[in-house]
């Protein structure tokens, strides 16, 4: 049997861009995620990631 993995896509840095913005402007994760067009965890993710690196 042949296992399919899902693939997955890096995000652009305009939709990082928009994640920042989202954030700066009070958006919620969700909000984000819907504007840009993946998943909230997609968002939460990103952010985690982002924190860890500018000391948050």
């Amino acid at each position: 049997m042949l296992l399919m993995r899902k693939k997955y896509k890096q995000l652009t840095s305009e939709q990082r861009y928009a994640i920042y913005l989202g954030i700066k402007n009070g958006d919620s994760q969700r909000t984000i995620a819907e504007s840009i067009g993946v998943s909230p965890s997609t968002v939460s993710r990103e952010l985690g990631r982002n924190k860890k690196k500018h000391g948050g």
